[in-house]
């Protein structure tokens, strides 16, 4: 029996990449969308991918790494948006590297874990 076909790294334009989830500003506070994952195949340490709204846009989307925290590529927030974002981080890293290690196995359960800012 042959193996399926692997799954595309991006879907369409307009989709979130596969196993990213979007939060909105009504679950993090933050006054932009930010995207959550797991590890799964992924060569860095664990990050965050920012965007002005849920419709990816390669080329808004901003990436930071969150230990240390840093911006990694992508285009950067503006300072104060970055230091929303750094404090955000701060405040949730516990629960954002337990979903990232797997140890939180469901975005549900990751997302009522999170705190606002």
């Amino acid at each position: 029996m042959d193996a399926p076909p692997a799954l595309p790294a991006t879907d369409a334009q307009g989709q979130a990449t596969y196993g990213m989830a979007n939060l909105r500003s009504k679950t993090t506070g933050l006054p932009f969308v930010v995207f959550i994952s797991q590890r799964a195949r992924a060569r860095h340490d664990a990050r965050v991918k920012v965007s002005p709204g849920p419709r990816v846009q390669p080329d808004q989307m901003g990436s930071y790494q969150l230990r240390p925290f840093q911006h990694t590529d992508g285009p950067r927030l503006g300072v104060g948006d970055e230091a929303l974002l750094r404090a955000w981080v701060a405040l949730n890293l516990d629960v954002l590297l337990s979903y990232w290690d797997g140890r939180i196995e469901f975005t549900e359960d990751a997302i009522d874990l999170l705190s606002r800012v």
